[in-house]
């Protein structure tokens, strides 16, 4: 079973498919139109780490491989958890995270309660960069202009008072991050630690432009066997045995 809904998780999916290696790609389905992978698809959630485990049993599937986003901490919890519960093997693909080099003014906080927290009081002109789920949280602070940046256009306006909502789909360029930061006048970018190079480029764009950047680092998740490359996760699988032959 390949927990996915990542570019690593699609490009695994279609390393899995010249391999001949029997697989289910499962997803949560926030996005409205995802990249299709050339394996039988999965949509939606299993109910907790109880229901994966169950599906695990009745599916018999003998492996599982988590390449959800470095934020879904749910859903790698409660791999976990079924993997214990049912002793299946489980390697996670994790992206290395961002780190600060020179030139970078970063400053971290540990989740987005905190990231709130942390905005001035004054007026600032915020890139706000964090996905649509957790949006809501920021409308605490109504004093700021946000610019957001959706994969699908949203169902509901924001809930803030004085933003942008633009759509688009990575992976982004410099060239490209910084004409926008410079069009909506960012003062500031609000992010999450994602890792990866399709989002890095609005790093790299407030680098070239001596913008600050609110980093927001990656929750913690159970003790697992990770790797950092989809070489390592073919070599974990071809050592651990899997059947081939769809």
């Amino acid at each position: 079973m390949l927990l996915g809904g990542t570019t690593e998780a699609r490009a695994l999916a279609k390393r899995f498919a010249v391999a001949g290696i029997e697989a289910l790609y499962s997803y949560a389905g926030r996005t409205k139109s995802p990249q299709p992978v050339p394996i039988p698809t999965r949509i939606g959630g299993f109910g907790g780490s109880d229901g994966l485990a169950a599906y695990i049993t009745q599916t018999g599937f003998t492996h599982i491989v988590d390449a959800t986003h470095p934020f879904a901490a749910k859903m790698s919890h409660n791999a976990v958890a079924a993997a214990k519960a049912t002793g299946t093997p489980l390697v996670a693909l994790v992206r290395p995270a961002w780190t600060q080099g020179p030139g970078d003014t970063w400053a971290d906080v540990p989740d987005i309660a905190h990231a709130v927290q942390a905005l001035d009081t004054e007026p600032q002109r915020v890139f706000l960069a964090i996905g649509r789920t957790e949006v809501a949280q920021f409308a605490a602070r109504p004093e700021h202009f946000y610019l957001l940046r959706l994969v699908d256009p949203p169902s509901a306006p924001a809930p803030l008072p004085d933003c942008k909502i633009i759509t688009d789909r990575g992976p982004f360029t410099e060239t490209a991050d910084r004409a926008l930061l410079e069009k909506y006048r960012i003062s500031l970018v609000v992010t999450k630690n994602a890792g990866g190079t399709g989002a890095r480029a609005k790093l790299d764009a407030a680098r070239a432009l001596g913008l600050p950047v609110l980093m927001i680092n990656r929750p913690t998740v159970p003790p697992r066997h990770e790797v950092a490359s989809l070489d390592a996760v073919m070599d974990w699988i071809a050592h651990n045995g899997t059947r081939r032959g769809v």
